[in-house]
C-alpha cells in the first residue's frame, strides 16, 4: 500500500487493518484509541514547551532582549530544565483547604483541553474524531475548563485565589459568547458544524477573502475575545501579578502548577488552531482564482505544514498582542466585551445572513 504524506488517510486504514488482522475488533479499537492517546500526550506535552519557549524569545525580541540564552544553543533546553524543576518541586500542603477539589481542579483544565484538541483536523487523514457538530463539541468541552479555575479558586483558602477565580469566571463567561457568535456567523457561509467539511469548504478561498468584510470582523472580533477568553494578556486579570500574586493558582506548587502553566499554552494552541481551521482554510493551500502555476506550487507543501503555520502565525500574533498592550481593568474588560464586541457581533451575524442569502460571496 503506497502511502502520501499529502493524505494519510491510506495509512490511518493500514494501522487498522494490521490490528484487525491480529487481535478481536474490541481489542483493536482499544489499542487504537490508546495510540492516539499516547500520541496526543506527547504531542501535548511537545507544544507546550514549545511554546514557552518561542514566548519568552518573543517577548524578547519586542522588549530589545534576549531571552533565554544559557541552557542549550540558543536557549533551547530552558523550557525542559524548567519542567525537570517543577517535577522535582516539593508539593506544599494547604491548611484549610478542600484536598479533593484542590487536587482535581488541575486535571478538569488540562482534561478539557486535551477533549477539545482531539476534534482538530490537522491534515488530511489526521483527524481523530470528526463528529458533524465539530463546532458545538469543541466549544462545549472547553468551556468546561472554567469549572476547573473555579474550583482551584475556591477550593484554596486564599482571599486572592478567590479573587482570580471570580474574574476569570466572569471574564470567560462574557467572552465565550463573542468567541461562538464569531465562530456562528462563520457557519452561516458553510451551512455546517463539521470541522472537515468546514475545511474543505474552503479548497478554492479560505473564509476571511471569501466571505468579505463579514469574515473579516468575526476573525478580529474572535481573535480579541479568544485571547480574553484564554486570560492571556492584556487580559489576565485573573492572574494579575501586580494585584492578585498569582490569581487562582497562587497556591498551587510543582507538577500542579505546572498542569495550569502548561493548560495555558495549550489553550492558546486550540484557540489558535480553531481560528486557522475556520478563517484560514485548515490544512488548505493558498489558492488565487486562475493562478495556475502559483497553486500548483502551493499544492506541493504538504497539508500539515500548512495547518501548522497558519496556526504559529496566530499563535504569534496573540503573543504580539500579550507584550504590546497594558493590562486592562476589570471594568474595562467587561465593558468591552457587554457593550462594544457583543452588539457589533450580533450585527455581524445580519450582515453574514445576508451576504449569504443574497450570493454576494466568491
Amino acid at each position: 500500500m503506497a502511502f502520501s504524506i499529502y493524505d494519510l488517510t491510506s495509512f490511518n486504514q493500514w494501522v487498522d487493518k494490521g490490528l484487525n488482522s491480529v487481535m478481536s475488533p474490541l481489542w483493536a479499537t482499544i489499542t487504537e484509541m490508546a495510540i492516539i492517546g499516547v500520541v496526543f500526550l506527547l504531542f501535548y506535552a511537545v507544544v507546550g514547551l514549545f511554546l514557552v519557549y518561542a514566548e519568552r524569545k518573543i517577548c524578547g525580541f519586542i522588549q530589545c532582549r534576549v531571552g533565554p540564552n544559557r541552557v542549550g544553543p540558543y536557549g533551547i533546553f530552558q523550557t525542559i530544565a524548567d519542567f525537570i524543576k517543577l517535577l522535582m518541586k516539593e508539593l506544599v500542603p494547604i491548611n484549610k483547604a478542600d484536598k479533593f477539589l484542590f487536587n482535581l481542579a488541575p486535571f478538569i483544565i488540562i482534561i478539557a483541553s486535551m477533549m477539545a484538541l482531539a476534534a482538530i483536523p490537522f491534515a488530511k487523514g489526521i483527524h481523530a474524531i470528526d463528529f458533524n457538530i465539530g463546532i458545538f463539541y469543541i466549544l462545549a468541552v472547553s468551556s468546561m475548563g472554567v469549572i476547573g479555575i473555579l474550583l482551584a479558586g475556591w477550593s484554596s483558602n486564599n482571599k486572592y485565589s478567590l479573587i482570580g477565580a471570580m474574574r476569570s469566571g466572569a471574564q470567560i463567561v462574557s467572552y465565550e459568547l463573542s468567541v461562538g457568535l464569531s465562530i456562528l456567523t462563520a457557519c452561516i457561509m458553510f451551512g455546517s458544524l463539521q470541522l472537515s467539511t468546514i475545511v474543505e469548504s474552503q479548497a478554492d478561498c479560505w473564509l476571511i477573502f471569501r466571505g468579505h468584510l463579514p469574515a473579516f470582523i468575526a476573525f478580529l472580533i474572535y481573535m480579541i475575545a479568544a485571547t480574553a477568553e484564554t486570560n492571556r494578556g492584556p487580559f489576565d486579570l485573573a492572574e494579575a501579578e501586580s494585584e492578585l500574586t498569582a490569581g487562582f493558582h497562587t497556591e498551587y506548587s510543582g507538577i500542579k502548577f505546572a498542569f495550569f502553566f502548561l493548560a495555558e499554552y495549550m489553550n492558546m494552541f486550540l484557540v489558535a488552531s480553531i481560528a486557522a481551521t475556520i478563517f484560514w482554510g485548515g490544512w488548505m493551500p493558498l489558492h488565487i482564482g486562475h493562478w495556475t502555476g502559483f497553486n500548483m506550487v502551493m499544492d506541493f507543501i504538504p497539508p500539515a505544514v500548512w495547518y501548522l503555520g497558519k496556526t504559529a502565525v496566530i499563535i504569534w500574533l496573540m503573543m504580539w498582542f500579550k507584550w504590546t498592550f497594558p493590562r486592562l481593568r476589570i471594568d474595562q474588560l467587561l465593558t468591552l466585551e457587554w457593550k462594544y464586541l457583543l452588539p457589533i457581533n450580533l450585527l455581524n451575524i445580519l450582515v453574514m445572513a445576508l451576504v449569504v442569502l443574497m450570493g454576494w460571496h466568491f
